[in-house]
Protein backbone atom coordinates (compact mmCIF):
# COMPACT_ATOMS: atom_id res chain seq x y z
CA UNK A 1 0.00 0.00 0.00
CA UNK A 2 1.49 3.40 -1.35
CA UNK A 3 -1.07 5.64 0.72
CA UNK A 4 0.49 8.76 2.98
CA UNK A 5 -2.54 8.35 4.96
CA UNK A 6 -1.44 4.75 6.24
CA UNK A 7 1.15 4.07 9.06
CA UNK A 8 4.27 3.23 7.82
CA UNK A 9 5.75 0.48 10.00
CA UNK A 10 9.35 0.35 9.36
CA UNK A 11 10.74 -2.63 10.73
CA UNK A 12 14.40 -2.86 11.81
CA UNK A 13 15.04 -6.70 10.63
CA UNK A 14 18.56 -7.10 12.22
CA UNK A 15 17.88 -5.90 15.71
CA UNK A 16 13.98 -7.24 15.62
CA UNK A 17 15.79 -11.34 14.61
CA UNK A 18 18.95 -10.66 17.13
CA UNK A 19 16.34 -9.95 19.86
CA UNK A 20 16.09 -13.70 20.32
CA UNK A 21 18.94 -16.39 20.49
CA UNK A 22 17.18 -18.64 18.55
CA UNK A 23 19.91 -19.68 16.12
CA UNK A 24 19.71 -16.62 13.27
CA UNK A 25 23.36 -16.22 13.18
CA UNK A 26 23.60 -19.21 11.33
CA UNK A 27 21.02 -18.23 8.49
CA UNK A 28 20.70 -14.51 8.60
CA UNK A 29 18.77 -14.42 5.44
CA UNK A 30 16.52 -17.38 5.98
CA UNK A 31 15.84 -15.42 9.71
CA UNK A 32 15.14 -11.74 7.91
CA UNK A 33 12.87 -13.53 5.03
CA UNK A 34 11.13 -15.94 8.22
CA UNK A 35 10.33 -12.06 9.41
CA UNK A 36 9.10 -11.14 6.54
CA UNK A 37 6.58 -13.87 6.20
CA UNK A 38 5.46 -13.45 9.46
CA UNK A 39 4.97 -9.80 9.34
CA UNK A 40 2.89 -10.21 5.82
CA UNK A 41 0.76 -13.03 7.63
CA UNK A 42 -0.52 -10.35 10.07
CA UNK A 43 2.19 -9.99 12.57
CA UNK A 44 1.22 -6.95 13.78
CA UNK A 45 -0.69 -6.17 16.54
CA UNK A 46 -4.45 -5.20 15.66
CA UNK A 47 -6.38 -1.22 15.92
CA UNK A 48 -3.34 -0.05 13.97
CA UNK A 49 -5.20 0.63 11.05
CA UNK A 50 -4.16 0.82 7.12
CA UNK A 51 -0.34 0.37 7.60
CA UNK A 52 2.63 0.03 5.16
CA UNK A 53 4.66 -1.92 6.09
CA UNK A 54 8.98 -2.12 5.18
CA UNK A 55 11.42 -4.51 6.74
CA UNK A 56 15.02 -3.25 6.21
CA UNK A 57 17.64 -5.61 5.95
CA UNK A 58 21.54 -5.32 5.89
CA UNK A 59 24.49 -7.57 5.67
CA UNK A 60 24.19 -10.66 4.49
CA UNK A 61 19.92 -10.55 4.58
CA UNK A 62 20.28 -7.85 1.69
CA UNK A 63 18.55 -10.37 -0.88
CA UNK A 64 15.05 -10.89 0.81
CA UNK A 65 12.97 -9.84 -1.56
CA UNK A 66 9.44 -8.21 -0.85
CA UNK A 67 6.10 -10.11 -0.85
CA UNK A 68 3.03 -8.28 -0.77
CA UNK A 69 2.11 -6.76 2.08
CA UNK A 70 5.84 -5.99 2.85
CA UNK A 71 8.33 -3.93 1.27
CA UNK A 72 11.87 -4.82 1.51
CA UNK A 73 14.53 -1.85 1.85
CA UNK A 74 18.42 -3.91 1.40
CA UNK A 75 20.64 -0.82 3.47
CA UNK A 76 23.75 -0.64 1.03
CA UNK A 77 25.77 0.62 4.62
CA UNK A 78 23.94 0.91 7.87
CA UNK A 79 20.38 -0.69 8.65
CA UNK A 80 19.90 2.44 11.17
CA UNK A 81 20.97 5.18 8.57
CA UNK A 82 18.28 3.83 6.07
CA UNK A 83 15.91 3.38 8.92
CA UNK A 84 16.61 7.13 9.58
CA UNK A 85 16.35 8.05 6.08
CA UNK A 86 12.88 6.26 5.46
CA UNK A 87 11.39 8.11 8.64
CA UNK A 88 12.90 11.72 7.19
CA UNK A 89 11.38 10.89 3.85
CA UNK A 90 7.95 10.00 4.95
CA UNK A 91 7.45 13.10 6.56
CA UNK A 92 4.75 14.30 8.10
CA UNK A 93 3.06 11.21 7.58
CA UNK A 94 3.55 8.42 10.98
CA UNK A 95 5.61 6.75 11.42
CA UNK A 96 6.54 3.56 13.97
CA UNK A 97 9.61 1.93 14.09
CA UNK A 98 9.95 -1.75 15.66
CA UNK A 99 13.35 -2.19 17.16
CA UNK A 100 14.86 -2.06 20.29
CA UNK A 101 18.48 -0.17 19.59
CA UNK A 102 18.39 2.79 22.01
CA UNK A 103 20.48 4.85 19.64
CA UNK A 104 18.09 4.34 16.88
CA UNK A 105 15.47 5.03 18.75
CA UNK A 106 16.72 8.13 19.55
CA UNK A 107 17.61 9.50 16.02
CA UNK A 108 13.69 8.53 14.69
CA UNK A 109 12.36 10.06 17.79
CA UNK A 110 13.86 13.17 16.83
CA UNK A 111 12.36 12.84 13.58
CA UNK A 112 8.96 13.05 14.89
CA UNK A 113 8.80 9.02 14.47
CA UNK A 114 7.01 6.59 17.28
CA UNK A 115 8.90 3.60 18.25
CA UNK A 116 7.98 -0.05 19.54
CA UNK A 117 10.36 -2.79 20.61
CA UNK A 118 10.53 -6.22 19.06
CA UNK A 119 7.89 -8.02 21.01
CA UNK A 120 5.65 -6.29 18.69
CA UNK A 121 6.30 -8.70 15.76
CA UNK A 122 8.57 -11.33 17.11
CA UNK A 123 4.69 -12.61 19.12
Amino acid sequence: MDDNRALLVIVDAANVVGSVPDGWWRDRRGAAERLRDRLAAGGLPEGLGPVEIVLVVEGAARGVAPVPGVRVEAASGSGDDRVVELVAAAAPRPSLVVTADRELRRRVTELGADVTGPRTVRG
